[in-house]
């Protein structure tokens, strides 16, 4: 019973059913009313549900920081920054310098680069140092006075807490130091080291770059780049920076990520405790139905049905389930109370029979004649072999099921088999006196299903035809194909078929028979036909052949079988 009867969605958040109280067992509601989110934690699929879900966002959450594209993105600016700064600075000192003179940073001449490099305002963290031709240090910004740095609004360093990240970055940074590929750390912190490492290859005429970490894992900057008179390399100037925001600011972006993460969490989980609601409780409910329904049937007191959840208003594969359970159980039951009622009707239609023998064995104990002893001892023999032939059917009728299901069907040319049929029976037919004719079609027509089953149909069909009539009496049987069907039909010019036996003679155990054959049949033989026909998705009716059909009190001329199967 579904919250949503006439309208279906394709989306289902939680339980949106309830189920009427008639129609659920009192275990199962109780159950219903005590459940709650904490319930969720017993349930094995809702905690992989949760788990998967979590699991896939940290993956995600640890790649992206792993990746750290914000680190890479801000050394790329800050490289590129401070290159054009130290060849802004290059160019103020070229500026200086006489186009013809002499220049040596040394003894001051063509330049004092004290005094320059004492006038350049450097940022923050930021070293210069002045070298000559020969690669001696002339000059350099550490130790100098500073002016104090102009605060630009919208520029400031960031300060934001990093509350989140205080302990998952030195975790982070460990793991970044075992699995990253990492950069040497530079030896020491001096700025003057750093710088000269790169001197010499740019006194050779090309600004160079180097991009390190310390020991203390602080990213490390520094460019030389040469200046020029005419062309001529007369020094170089080497800026460094030690860019410990860098790292200030990845520890704002990963805040943030993590900041988001965190959010994420919290809505994963949100969803995946509703989407382990809408998968995991019906579940549980068609399985504790099904539990409840098993125990009450073991204790054999009071057995009730099994009652599985209707959740058919579901438009999702657990509707779909709970209506083949439902389908499933109710088809058991009624497969069970057929057995049963199959099982009365044995014991019914044994006790006649074995009534007869025990009246025949107990006249016989007191008969006198032996013409009296001779009848009752062949209405044993009859009653005996009545039993036996209706054994046979029995065994042969419960096996049915089984063997419909174990066999394998194959296509086959129903024509080939009727007309193989109709060779035979008809000589019997007419050893009999009664005519036999086969009108069936030239070309073949091929149907898939289990041959010999359908041959039995057939068979049974034709000598009941036949047993109906007498000598002068005709069978015909026809088959015609129509679109996805082809009809088989038997028809007899015997007695008929009496009105109130039409809706009867499919039963099982259910015998009209003309006088003289009573006893000789079963009455299981149209049952067992009906089962086959049915079971390859066809169809099979009787009715009475009459001289027309305005007038259906008139007597019939025959019988008519009517068996339609699919191509």
């Amino acid at each position: 019973m579904g919250g949503r009867t006439s309208d279906r969605a394709d989306v289902v958040l939680g339980e949106d059913w309830v189920g009427p109280e008639g129609v659920v067992d009192t275990e199962l509601r109780e159950g219903r009313e005590r459940r709650g989110i904490i319930s969720l934690n017993r349930s094995p699929l809702a905690r992989k549900i949760i788990t998967f879900n979590l699991m896939a966002m940290v993956v995600l959450v640890a790649g992206v920081l792993y990746l750290n594209p914000f680190r890479n993105s801000l050394v790329l600016q800050r490289e590129s920054g401070l290159v054009a700064e130290a060849q802004l600075i290059a160019d103020v000192f070229e500026a200086q310098l006489d186009t013809a003179g002499p220049v040596n940073f040394v003894t001051g001449d063509g330049i004092d680069a004290v005094a320059t490099t004492g006038g350049i305002e450097l940022p923050e963290g930021v070293e210069l140092f002045i070298y000559d031709a020969t690669g001696q240090l002339v000059t350099s910004s550490v130790g100098m006075a500073r002016p104090e740095q102009e605060l630009i609004k919208g520029l400031q360093r960031d300060e934001r807490s990093t509350i989140i990240t205080d302990i998952l970055n030195r975790v982070w940074d460990t793991i970044e130091a075992l699995l990253g590929p990492g950069d040497t750390p530079d030896i020491t912190r001096h700025p003057e080291r750093l710088a000269a490492g790169l001197v010499d290859a740019a006194l050779a005429g090309a600004t160079q770059a180097h991009t390190g970490k310390d020991e203390l894992g602080d990213a490390t900057f520094t460019v030389a780049t040469p200046i020029r008179q005419n062309g001529t390399v007369v020094g170089v100037a080497a800026v460094t920076s030690f860019a410990g925001e860098i790292n200030q600011l990845v520890r704002v972006e990963r805040e943030q990520v993590l900041q988001m993460f965190v959010v994420a969490i919290i809505v994963s989980i949100g969803l995946s405790l509703v989407l382990a609601s809408t998968i995991a409780n019906p579940l549980s409910d068609l399985a504790a139905a099904a539990e409840i329904g098993r125990d009450k049937n073991a204790r054999k007191i009071s057995p009730n049905r099994v009652r599985i959840p209707d959740l058919t208003a579901r438009p999702d594969e657990i509707g779909r389930l709970s209506g083949a359970m439902r389908g499933m159980v109710s088809a058991l039951y009624e497969r069970i109370e057929a057995n049963e009622q199959f099982a009365a009707d044995v014991a019914h239609e044994i006790k006649n029979p074995l009534a007869s023998l025990r009246s025949a064995v107990g006249t016989l104990r007191v008969a006198k004649r032996e013409d009296q002893r001779d009848k009752l001892l062949d209405v044993i023999d009859h009653d005996v072999r009545r039993l036996d032939r209706l054994v046979s059917d029995i065994s042969n009728a419960s096996r049915l099921d089984s063997e419909l299901v174990k066999e394998e069907e194959e296509a086959f040319n129903l024509l080939k088999m009727l007309t193989n049929l109709s060779d035979y029976l008809g000589q019997e037919a007419r050893s009999k006196g009664v005519e036999f004719i086969a009108d069936l079609p030239a070309e073949p027509i091929t149907i898939t299903g289990l041959e010999a089953r359908l041959a039995q149909v057939f068979v049974n069909l034709i000598t009941n035809a036949i047993s109906f009539c007498t000598e002068g009496d005709a069978v015909r049987i026809w088959a015609r194909q129509r679109e996805g069907r082809v009809l088989v039909v038997v028809e007899d010019t015997g007695p008929g078929i009496p009105d109130q036996a039409l809706t009867k003679i499919f039963k099982r155990f259910y015998s009209e028979r003309p006088p003289g054959q009573f006893g000789e049949h079963s009455g299981l033989g149209l049952a067992i036909s009906k089962q086959i026909v049915e079971a390859h998705g066809g169809v099979i009716w009787a009715e009475n052949i009459r001289p027309t059909d305005a007038d259906i009190t008139s007597e019939p001329l025959g019988a008519r079988f009517v068996v339609g199967l699919p191509v």
